[in-house]
């Protein structure tokens, strides 16, 4: 079975598991103290409206995924979730494996130059990914990924009228922890991912991540023989965490850095050149394309800081202060011929 029919199965079997438990709430007016506790514990906290709230009082489509539930389907970047998302496209452009095109009911960029804003906000951890090169987020240390659908304006500015996709990555634990994932697949895919965390006294802690992603080409250049549709991506992630776990202070520091160096994809003819007579090639992912220059590169990088104080009962002050910078260049070879 294909990485995306397995997680398409995980989020119905999800959805219905869902509906299953929830029928019994329906049936009586209050639940018991114990039972109150355990639904409480099950139920799936989002941020969609920038404060926490369990999903079925959020009164917006809202489609919620676990960190867990993502890795047990396999996914490896946030177009997996298009799989499994109603009314929702998002898909790599421009020839790479990191620039976004994003469509939520109908409402996004058709071409992601860089020099426009996309009709779908990309939030990581609330800071908006204003150009959609480099938007197209690995997964990996991730908490859980929202997704949005309908206009956001009021909450999320006015270049959210698709919707917006939030992507949460997971505070550092309270302990010592280490994990190293691999991943081995066909067409040479190789996805490594190191991240660690430790506390350095009692409500500061320290940690990071980094992710190795490569897989050959699923075709070939014929004209500059590299190979067409591979992958070759560094990401690496740092955080440093003061209060949290009960202290009326979270504060969040994030540094993130992310390099596609795969090779620019190129296109696959559907009728003969017209004055070389080149013939249409039997395979869809080999090219003849012949811009080689600029080298094909994507690089994002930022800080960010995230500050939440609980001031009491009913007011909460959160800050969200950030810095990005991105660099890019695109051949994209229109006629894919030398």
């Amino acid at each position: 079975m294909k990485a995306h029919q397995t997680f398409r199965a995980l989020a119905l079997a999800s959805a219905a598991w869902s509906g299953m438990t929830a029928l019994p709430a329906l049936a009586q007016d209050s639940a018991p103290p114990q039972a109150a506790a355990e639904e409480e514990g099950a139920a799936i906290v989002v941020t969609a409206r920038r404060r926490e709230e369990t999903l079925v009082s959020v009164p917006i489509a809202v489609s919620a995924f676990s960190g867990a539930a993502l890795e047990r389907g396999g996914a490896i970047d946030i177009t997996e979730l298009a799989n499994v998302t109603p009314n929702t496209t998002l898909e790599a452009s421009r020839g790479t494996n990191s620039t976004l095109t994003a469509f939520i009911r109908g409402v996004g960029q058709q071409d992601p130059v860089s020099g426009f804003e996309q009709g779908v906000g990309i939030y990581l951890d609330d800071v908006y990914l204003n150009r959609p090169q480099g938007a197209l987020l690995d997964i990996y240390d991730v908490e859980r990924i929202e997704v949005l659908r309908g206009p956001q304006g009021t909450l999320y500015g006015r270049n959210t009228i698709g919707g917006a996709v939030k992507y949460v990555t997971k505070m550092l634990p309270q302990e010592f922890a280490l994990r190293v994932k691999g991943t081995f697949g066909t067409y040479d895919q190789a996805d490594g991912i190191i991240s660690a965390s430790a506390p350095i006294g009692d409500i500061i802690r320290v940690g990071g991540a980094v992710a190795r992603l490569s897989r050959g080409g699923f075709g070939d250049n014929l004209t500059t023989g590299q190979e067409n549709y591979n992958k070759d991506i560094w990401a690496g992630r740092a955080t440093f965490e003061m209060g949290g776990y009960g202290e009326p202070v979270l504060i969040r520091i994030t540094g993130d850095y992310a390099k596609d160096k795969s090779n620019a994809r190129g296109g696959h003819r559907l009728i003969p050149g017209q004055v070389s007579g080149a013939p249409v090639l039997d395979d869809v992912f080999d090219t003849r394309g012949g811009l080689s220059d600029p080298r094909q590169y994507v690089k994002s990088y930022g800080l960010s800081m995230n500050i939440t104080a609980e001031l009491n009962d009913m007011f909460t002050l959160k800050s969200i202060s950030a810095w990005r910078k991105d660099d890019s260049a695109s051949p994209i070879d229109f006629d894919a011929l030398p």
